[in-house]
């Protein structure tokens, strides 16, 4: 009977503990180690290979993430191989002829991990060569962006053994590989010799460039060559003590320094984009580029008269033309302009600028019959409002609402003594009453009227600027009269009450810059930290001085500016014009109120690779895969 209850009593006992999973085993370890490579067919390293597929195998489930962003073989394949994943294996199917006498290489960097907990293989390349010899060199670098030194992902770096000019525009590459998202690049299986080197955004997957690709280019060639060399690597006992350094022999090969400047040339082959009207007020012509000869649009109005109909506001490149019309009342059908339109435009059959007529027909999205139905319907509302108010005997606002002229601004409202207030409207003017704007010193709660010039910007027929004497430590107010100002609509401006102030000198501080290596034409940009320039300053004389600068954080970008410009130029490729070389000052600059800071900067002090700040870095490196410590944490979260 003792036996039959002891028997009883284990079953129950069992039953229970199958009952509570959390009671139980744990499963075992989590796996923690890469996948492991069995065998490769053919194997890594063969010579006088002739096979176009390459199956590797694994001692796992395996995948592959960002094959097409991550996987690059090399020569470049004009035709897309085939990268698959079956269980344990990859096989990649090369579909172009292969080349004689030529190494291979398949870089898959770091997009083979486990299938079930991500543990990557680690940066691997496999390579086999189609005639008797392995070629091992190496030639490595960065890419960054010309205009702001940012690192350049993704973008393709190739090598030509064609040393000429034109071997980018008529041939593909030679040896390839793709930048990761430090800008960094490694070409392999590189054969000694001489080689010119590119950075090609290559939209088209001809691996030539074409049009409107972004690009770099060196005049420097490019020779391989290799040494031995030693690493020092360190074992650790523990986080803070090191065990022992071990010297690590290598080969190291060169040049492993190459930094490619990227751009996008500017279009020179002028075509019309598009054209828009969302108003009845204006209409606007897109080009890709400026009139190479300055040729002015011409306009013939097929159902009203043309003849200075139009105002002309022309962007800062001269690509874009807003024409803004006169007079609505010019216009017989003014929801409706048919017109021809004659412009310059590039004619790719004959490879030049000639002068190209079109006929357009323009209707504004928002139509002027649409105003004037939803004029109605607001005109409506505040009648029955009125109404309302009526009842109630008030009789205080009979004015029926009209649409005013919108002023943008002023801005800001805190100027330092070398800025000046900015007024903007909505669209350009047919009349201005300067003598209805009112500047004012405030001192003791009294108002002084003080003088001011109201002055247009040059090519600008929206924005104004208002000049004045500002004194540290005061503060001024703006008054503007009712109907100061009047569009092409027939708009009226509102009257306009601004204050603003200037700060004491005590309140700002000032930068000195010191240029020892500047002895040309060059232009220093402050900026914050957003990375947009709050001013820029002619280098002169080696200096450049910022003066009133509100307290906060700076930093600093020059541009070489040999034509004189004040702009920021890309570059040239068939003129072998490299753009305006920037730097970086590599640290951020605090301001203190009341306080000089004097600051020397030696542009090429530091590699061009290293001086823009992490903080106005926008291309964040990629995270290192590594291995998920899983088992130590679970160790951890039983204690």
């Amino acid at each position: 009977m003792s036996r039959i209850l002891t028997v009883l009593i284990l079953i129950i006992a069992l039953c229970l503990s199958c009952a509570n999973p959390g009671s139980g085993p744990d499963g075992g370890p989590y796996d923690e180690t890469p996948p492991r490579i069995l065998a490769m067919t053919p194997a890594i390293g063969t010579t006088q290979a002739k096979a176009k597929k390459v199956t590797i195998s694994f001692d796992e489930y395996i995948k592959i993430e960002n094959a097409s962003e991550k996987i690059i073989v090399s020569p470049p394949q004009i035709e897309m191989p085939e990268i698959k994943t079956q269980g344990k294996r990859i096989s990649v199917a090369l579909l172009d002829t292969l080349q004689p006498n030529t190494t291979y290489t398949i870089d898959f960097s770091d997009a083979i991990t486990d299938a079930t907990e991500g543990n990557p293989l680690g940066n691997f390349t496999y390579y086999f060569a189609t005639g008797e010899q392995l070629d091992t060199m190496e030639v490595s670098g960065h890419v960054l962006a010309a205009e702001d030194l940012e690192p350049v992902k993704g973008i393709l770096v190739g090598l030509h053994r064609d040393t000429t000019d034109t071997a980018l525009l008529r041939r593909a590459f030679d040896r390839v590989a793709r930048t990761d998202a430090a800008g960094h690049f490694c070409i392999k299986g590189v054969a000694p010799g001489n080689y010119r080197i590119y950075a090609l955004n290559d939209m088209d997957g001809d691996f030539r460039l074409s049009p409107g690709e972004r690009m770099a280019f060196t005049s420097r060639t490019i020779t391989p060559s290799s040494f031995p060399d030693l690493r020092f690597d360190t074992l650790w006992t523990d986080t803070v003590h090191y065990d022992t350094i071990c010297a690590v022999p290598f080969t190291h090969y060169l040049p492993d320094d190459v930094v490619l400047l990227a751009f996008t040339e500017t279009r020179t082959d002028r075509y019309l984009l598009k054209t828009q009207r969302d108003v009845p007020e204006w209409w606007r012509a897109y080009f890709t580029a400026p009139s190479p000869s300055g040729h002015v649009p011409e306009v013939r109005g097929l159902n009203f008269d043309a003849t200075d109909a139009f105002l002309e506001q022309r962007s800062e490149r001269g690509d874009t033309i807003t024409y803004w019309l006169r007079s609505l009342d010019r216009f017989p059908e003014p929801d409706t302009l048919r017109m021809t339109y004659t412009y310059e435009c590039f004619d790719d059959s004959i490879a030049q600028h000639v002068l190209r007529t079109d006929t357009l027909e323009l209707i504004p999205r928002h139509t002027l019959a649409k105003r004037l139905k939803d004029q109605e319907d607001a005109l409506a509302k505040w009648e029955k409002k009125r109404e309302k108010r009526h009842r109630r005997g008030d009789y205080s606002d009979e004015t029926p609402p009209v649409e005013p002229l919108k002023i943008t601004g002023p801005a800001p409202s805190r100027l330092t003594p070398d800025q000046n207030l900015t007024l903007g409207f909505e669209e350009p003017l047919v009349r201005l009453d300067t003598a209805a704007f009112h500047l004012f010193l405030q001192q003791d709660s009294l108002l002084h009227p003080i003088p001011g010039r109201l002055r247009p910007r040059p090519g600008d027929l929206l924005n104004f600027t208002l000049q004045g004497e500002w004194r540290p430590g005061c503060r001024y107010q703006l008054l503007v009269d009712s109907a100061a100002a009047t569009g092409l609509s027939g708009k009226t401006s509102l009257p306009l009450k601004f204050d603003f102030s200037v700060p004491r000198t005590e309140e700002l501080g000032s930068l000195f810059l010191l240029l020892p290596d500047i002895d040309s034409a060059a232009v220093v940009q402050l900026l914050q930290k957003d990375g947009k320039a709050l001013r820029q300053l002619t280098v002169k004389n080696g200096r450049a001085d910022f003066f009133y600068l509100k307290p906060g954080t700076y930093y600093l970008r020059l541009f070489r500016d040999p034509n004189g410009n004040g702009q920021w130029d890309t570059g040239c490729y068939a003129d072998g014009l490299q753009p305006e070389q920037v730097y970086y000052f590599p640290a951020p600059i605090e301001v203190r109120a009341n306080w000089d800071i004097e600051q020397t900067w030696r542009t090429d002090e530091m590699p061009l690779t290293k001086q823009k700040p992490a903080e106005l870095m926008k291309q964040k490196a990629d995270k290192k895969k590594t291995a998920r410590s899983r088992n130590a944490e679970r160790e951890r979260m039983k204690r």
